[in-house]
């Protein structure tokens, strides 16, 4: 069980988050990488300017023609960071690679189900469905074993 307070402060310039716990387990890293990745911004582009966008919003991230496109819950982004530089950034805030030309936030994903020749198709909580190669099975089951959501 998870019990939340809030408290406002005007004397707090910064926002602070206390996580206490009996026991370290997949829950509560998945918990504080939630929040890490709350904190931790992206620079893309947007018709001709420069945006920076919260991991957290992020749902994906796609490699399309040596162009790397972001995908949030209704609008993508590019940027201009390679596909292999995103992952070393983003594994530890939640993201794993699904196949060669995507990562994946795992924490935007809604449930996952077995297709043929030992692929995996996985819906996001915005509906969308990514499939998951052979290759990269290891490295979703590994992200999952805490279990998908919070």
């Amino acid at each position: 069980m998870m019990i939340l307070k809030t408290e406002q402060d005007l004397t707090c310039n910064d926002i602070e988050v206390l996580i206490r716990y009996a026991e370290m387990n997949g829950r509560v890293e998945k918990l504080i990488t939630l929040m890490q990745s709350v904190d931790t911004q992206l620079k893309c582009n947007s018709e001709n300017s420069e945006r920076l966008i919260n991991t957290s919003d992020i749902f994906y991230i796609e490699s399309v023609d040596k162009k790397t496109f972001v995908y949030l819950e209704e609008n993508v982004y590019r940027t201009d960071l390679r596909l292999y530089q995103l992952v070393e950034y983003l594994e530890h805030l939640g993201f794993v690679q699904i196949s060669k030309s995507c990562i994946l936030n795992i924490n935007t994903l809604e449930s996952i189900k077995s297709l043929t020749n030992s692929r995996m198709e996985a819906t996001l909580k915005n509906g969308e469905k990514l499939h998951i190669t052979r290759k990269y099975l290891k490295d979703i089951k590994q992200a999952l074993q805490g279990g998908i959501n919070i």
